[in-house]
């Protein structure tokens, strides 16, 4: 169908607006705000909440030195410098705060000034650590949305888009779908409105951190906040501290905020991007990347898994499309609460046999294109087992490792402590990311599909969600391994798959017209 004559509802809604974004140093926020720059150019402004750091003290700093710098913007530098120039000094305004602290740190008069600027806000920022202390995850992922709340109360209850995770499902099993998520084991008391009265957890929670505080200090104090985090997140239905906090997090929004325009966005496992600004581009090492690396590296060969099982990846990209469908919406129908899902679990499944199989099937014939990524030749299989035989065999491993390793070492031999130190980092990435290798839920996103269709064909071509588009095959083996070995690990571009690139700043004027 041609859609050369039709108007993106997206670009005109976005038209001359203010959007306030916090996170922009994250991965999801970078791939947003380039996607931003380069396909919304007749935004009004962009305000950017960074927090100083010892090397650069204030927010301009740090966006010229670390965000601006990215190579996630190398093709706007390459094909639209001098757009791309103008555009960071004319309409990316840095603010310099902290989200965590109160009216993110700014004195009063300037937080009420800001307030007066802008016309939304767009929340990225979190603890991503699943093995967060308890106080510093819910400091960021859950006390902080009372500044967003505040900031949006004053601005006059604009839209707040809110990045979730789809992983506040927690231990909840089958067909998960885009509305409030129940707890799997506590039982918490539930307003007729839908939300989760959690006040009174947050209290309890607190309580037991300064409980803590009182008894521990230096390292024993952070271990014994971590495990209070995993132990109360287990105990209220959810694997890690930060899906658990992120729940809280969506909780108190939902109640804040209610009668006003709300979205929470959902994204499942994030992964490298798709196709633009480039395929493959990715910024750090994520859940399914820490595995894959540790087998390249010759330290797991074998891991907790369900061959069977939906393990759920997007793109990056995808969900920076989503959010600003979702902001362009909120702001056509305001005073809505929206729960949209950014997945493929049902869409388009990847079974986690599939994952492991095309990652080994590249790593067997092209290891020497990844030269970041692989020493040699993997000479082992990658092989997923059941939880219960990873811990028998591991646990067995050690003792023997245990019995062995001195002897060894006293003689000379430094293999003892080598496998003592694989079968470590085996242990250590199980407890952490075994949850997310053994699915028992396959996520929806219907509402998030629906949407794209109301929004029309050309904000489906200018800002795609549907992961149906996905070839698995070709995303893992030629766009992600590529790009985490150029990007993730390289700091420079490497990414042989090229697809047909459609979207350029001089189009999105076109369409914006």
């Amino acid at each position: 169908m041609d859609t050369s004559k039709e108007v993106s509802q997206t670009l005109q809604l976005l038209k001359g607006k203010h959007i306030l974004i916090t996170g922009t140093t994250g991965f999801v926020g970078k791939v947003m705000l380039e996607k931003i720059m380069r396909t919304v150019p007749d935004i009004g402004g962009v305000y950017l909440l960074i927090r100083g750091t010892k090397k650069h003290a204030n927010a301009g700093s740090r966006f010229a030195n670390e965000i601006a710098t990215s190579s996630v913007f190398e093709f706007l530098k390459l094909n639209a410098p001098d757009y791309f120039n103008d555009f960071c000094h004319k309409k990316i305004h840095c603010i310099s705060g902290e989200i965590t602290e109160h009216q993110f740190g700014i004195p009063r008069i300037e937080f009420h000034e800001l307030a007066g600027k802008i016309d939304a806000i767009v929340n990225c920022a979190a603890s991503v650590n699943f093995r967060e202390e308890l106080d510093r995850a819910l400091s960021i992922n859950t006390h902080s949305l009372n500044n967003i709340v505040a900031l949006s109360d004053l601005a006059g209850n604009i839209p707040v888009i809110q990045v979730s995770t789809c992983y506040v499902n927690g231990f909840n099993q089958g067909h998960i779908h885009e509305t409030v998520t129940v707890p799997a084991r506590a039982d918490i008391p539930r307003h007729k409105e839908g939300y989760f009265e959690v006040g009174n957890l947050i209290e309890e929670l607190e309580l037991k951190i300064a409980q803590i505080r009182q008894q521990y200090e230096g390292k024993a104090l952070k271990q014994q906040l971590i495990d209070l985090g995993i132990r109360e997140a287990n105990a209220c239905g959810w694997n890690d501290t930060y899906t658990f906090t992120k729940w809280l997090g969506e909780q108190l929004l939902l109640k804040s905020l209610r009668g006003y325009s709300l979205t929470l966005l959902r994204p499942s496992i994030v992964e490298s991007t798709l196709r633009e600004p480039s395929p493959g581009w990715i910024e750090g090492v994520k859940v399914a990347d820490a595995i894959l690396l540790a087998y390249a590296k010759e330290k797991v060969s074998f891991f907790p898994g369900k061959r069977s099982g939906v393990i759920d990846v997007i793109p990056a990209d995808l969900v920076s499309n989503s959010i600003l469908l979702s902001l362009a919406e909120q702001f056509k129908y305001p005073g809505r609460h929206h729960i949209y899902q950014c997945c493929s679990g049902s869409a388009n499944p990847l079974t986690l046999g599939k994952f492991i199989d095309h990652l080994m099937a590249e790593a067997k014939e092209n290891y020497r294109s990844y030269d970041k990524l692989f020493l040699r030749q993997p000479r082992k299989p990658f092989i997923a087992v059941d939880k219960r035989i990873f811990a028998a065999v591991t646990l067995c491993l050690s003792l023997v490792l245990n019995a062995v390793s001195h002897t060894l070492v006293k003689l000379g031999f430094k293999r003892g402590l080598k496998a003592r130190r694989n079968l470590d980092a085996a242990m250590t990435l199980s407890a952490i990311f075994s949850f997310y290798t053994e699915p028992n839920y396959i996520f929806h996103n219907n509402k998030l599909l629906d949407l794209a269709k109301r929004m029309g064909k050309k904000d489906q071509e200018l800002f795609p969600v549907n992961s149906a588009a996905i070839d698995w095959e070709i995303y893992l083996r030629k766009i992600h391994m590529a790009g985490l070995n150029g990007y993730a690990l390289n700091g420079h571009k490497q990414t042989p798959y090229k697809p047909r690139r459609k979207t350029i700043v001089a189009a999105a004027h076109k369409q914006a017209a």
